[in-house]
């Protein structure tokens, strides 16, 4: 039975490994910056909060495109609309590459970051129309490759960072010009068109009950979340190869839980109780990184992989069940909020470093974290009866 099960999730057209691929290149983009942003710091005289632009910049960007993504798949097509966040990401990564202050780097990351709101917003989509084995499949699929890539991100970015923080900037446009010529060849639009939709119709869809709930709870997980990616290589100071590591290791842990143990945990406990668990783990995880030692912080941020690898899953899969939006205008919906509780971690945890403590940022983390936790306890009936009457997106 699980030999069938398996071999059905592998057996998968071309076209959802290609999409796969540039989602896994796509998603070391985030992650890349980690092992690298001390020597970045170094290099370009940047304080902490300067630094931290290269990743609000990027999310920032990436949470506002999110106003029109939706929109523009429905009208020009999921596969030319990836394709042109590919190529949009091959141009502001070799721009990343090139760049000699730090206000230049964190102006082309917010570039680099429209391209990859391109991207995110139409390759769901794609694999859950191309995928075999249905929604549960296709989600599994897509959050291996974002583990995956977050997992390999910091890795590149020690290894070419070693020698020069260019580097890493120029493997990954490499390697998404590699994922550009590869969909381009094998990707077509899946299933009948989607309905035209205006952009504001990303804002109605935060109008439904559910989805607005989940956003809203995503927005302030996202936030822990980033104070974790963003935040930690400036407070440990570790070398790019310590850092790669460390963060490659937190990676690993976000892919197999999300695509091993969080469908699990759902298929027993149901999901908003598993979402609601983990949330108030991942509280008592940051307040430990905050209060503990050194060595504790390490471990922490390693075990909140876990934590943070179900939890993506979930938000991710609930999202695109719990509205009767289409795929484009939910994942859109969902997005705009989340990635913008996601942009503001990252600077706020450098000015917060600069003129508090240096570990400030954990502790709003954990307070960002436990708010989620209880406003999704107040609405989670909504979630469920979203899940209940959802009826099939137009």
């Amino acid at each position: 039975m699980r030999e069938g099960v398996g071999g059905g999730l592998l057996r998968q057209p071309r076209a959802v490994w290609a999409t796969a691929f540039a989602a896994c290149v796509a998603f070391m983009g985030i992650g890349l910056v980690d092992p690298i942003l001390p020597t970045i710091a170094r290099g370009l005289r940047a304080s902490a909060w300067e630094v931290e632009l290269l990743f609000t910049t990027y999310i920032a960007v990436m949470a506002g495109a999110m106003f029109v993504t939706g929109a523009i798949a429905t009208r020009y097509g999921a596969r030319r609309t990836m394709l042109a966040g590919l190529l949009v990401v091959v141009v502001f990564a070799s721009l990343s590459g090139l760049s000699n202050s730090i206000t230049m780097l964190a102006a082309v990351r917010g570039g680099w970051g429209f391209g990859n709101a391109l991207f995110t917003a139409t390759a769901l989509s794609i694999i859950v129309g191309a995928a075999s084995g249905g929604l549960g499949n296709a989600i599994t699929l897509y959050e291996a490759a974002l583990g995956l890539g977050v997992s390999c991100g910091p890795l590149l970015g020690a290894a070419l960072g070693s020698m020069s923080w260019r580097y890493p900037f120029f493997g990954t446009a490499t390697l998404m010009a590699i994922a550009f010529v590869f969909t381009s060849t094998v990707v077509r639009d899946t299933g009948p068109p989607e309905q035209r939709r205006s952009a504001a119709d990303t804002f109605r869809a935060l109008r439904h009950p559910a989805l607005f709930a989940l956003a809203l709870g995503g927005l302030l997980y996202a936030f822990g979340f980033f104070i974790v990616l963003a935040y930690t290589p400036l407070l440990l100071r570790m070398s790019p190869r310590d850092l790669g590591l460390i963060f490659a290791c937190w990676g690993v842990l976000v892919a197999v839980f999300s695509v091993l143990v969080a469908p699990w945990l759902r298929a027993r406990l149901g999901p908003m109780a598993v979402v609601l668990a983990v949330l108030v783990l991942l509280t008592a995880d940051l307040l430990l990184m905050a209060l503990a030692a050194r060595p504790l912080v390490i471990a922490g941020v390693i075990v909140s992989g876990a934590l943070l690898g179900i939890n993506n899953a979930l938000f991710t899969s609930l999202a695109m069940e719990v509205s009767p939006f289409t795929r484009s205008i939910a994942s859109a919906g969902y997005n705009l909020l989340r990635w913008a509780g996601a942009a503001v971690a990252p600077v706020l945890a450098g000015v917060l470093a600069e003129h508090l403590s240096p570990r400030s940022p954990f502790l709003l983390a954990a307070v960002a974290v436990a708010a989620s936790a209880l406003f999704l306890l107040m609405r989670r009936q909504r979630v469920v009866e979203g899940l209940r009457s959802r009826p099939e997106a137009a």
